[in-house]
């Protein structure tokens, strides 16, 4: 006699569901990894966009050559700077306006020697750039992220 098969048996569907579990153990890991480092890479662009800003606020600075004067018009737009150095004052019409797009990430501008940048979609307190208004320092903190 002649059987044929109508479906799976229970272990090769115990089998299938291990095999699955096993795959989405991995996934999860690796996307995990790779939210940290997306998380650490936008960290590390925030800084680079901040030292850019301060690099450019400064030339701009020291080009018009007015050591007394409060503000750099960049493209337009003023820039309050700290007198005799040119660097972005740590405060929204500081860095805040020398940056111009800020999207995605929330600004702390209560200490103006250490305004953090935090990214908007997750990280932790201690994953952040900071700007040092006075002497136009940027750090990072990537350990939270």
């Amino acid at each position: 006699m002649v059987r044929s098969q109508k479906g799976f048996t229970l272990i090769e569907l115990v089998i299938v569901i291990v095999i699955l579990g096993i795959l989405a153990a991995i996934a999860i890991s690796k996307y995990v990894s790779i939210t940290t480092e997306a998380r650490v890479a936008t960290i590390n662009g925030m800084a680079g966009g901040l030292r850019g800003a301060v690099a450019l606020a400064r030339g701009k600075y020291i080009v018009v050559g007015n050591n007394a004067a409060v503000t750099v018009d960049m493209d337009g737009t003023l820039v309050g700077c700290n007198a005799a150095t040119g660097i972005p004052l740590g405060t929204a019409a500081g860095i805040g306006t020398a940056m111009v797009d800020l999207s995605g990430f929330n600004v702390n501008y209560t200490v103006p020697t250490a305004v953090t940048f935090m990214p908007t979609n997750g990280g932790s307190a201690t994953c952040d750039a900071v700007y040092n208004g006075t002497t136009g320092v940027v750090t990072t903190n990537t350990g939270g992220c």
